[in-house]
């Protein structure tokens, strides 16, 4: 995820302290990694170097002043282009699971046993999401539901692998 990008989101929404960007962010797009305080100023720091936000207020507060930002014509500009932009459809063709099993068939090692313990951390994560698309808000549903079809993509593939193992094992040894 692009953090410059999604605060200018933020910023063309409404003007908006470091603080309530952080919340906001946080709440939409953190979902259990947070966004660290200092990557917040650091990031708006470079947007308003850069001439994609400026500052148009600054009020005292009990410690740091509270600076409020808003988003340039250059930064509207260029969220614009990336939020209209679509994502490379392209699948990622070397992943770290085929990494994995490739190796482990060049070295010999059981390729099988890491495909049933990586099936084993999918199947877990899945019951994972599930609860919290059964249990948490619109958002986290959706969240949830992506990360569930990612996975059972990443489980037929598995079975597949699984399936060609021995002919995958005579490809890459024979190499």
């Amino acid at each position: 995820m692009s953090v410059p990008l999604t605060l200018l989101g933020l910023l063309e929404r409404e003007p908006s302290h470091g603080y309530d960007l952080k919340r906001d962010y946080d709440a939409f797009f953190g979902r259990g990694r947070p966004l660290p305080f200092g990557q917040v100023y650091a990031t708006l720091g470079r947007l308003a170097r850069d001439g994609k936000v400026v500052i148009s207020e600054v009020q005292p507060g009990v410690g740091p002043e509270r600076k409020r930002y808003v988003i340039t014509e250059q930064g509207a500009t260029e969220f614009d282009a990336w939020l209209t932009e679509p994502l490379e459809a392209e699948p990622h063709l070397q992943s770290v699971l085929f990494t994995k099993v490739v190796l482990a068939l060049m070295l010999g090692r059981p390729a099988q046993d890491y495909l049933d313990r990586q099936r084993g951390a999918h199947l877990e994560r899945m019951r994972e999401l599930t609860e919290i698309r059964r249990s948490g808000s619109l958002v986290d549903a959706l969240l949830a539901d992506h990360g569930l079809f990612h996975l059972e993509a990443d489980l037929r593939w598995i079975d597949t692998t699984a399936a060609r193992l021995d002919a995958l094992a005579a490809e890459v040894v024979k190499r």
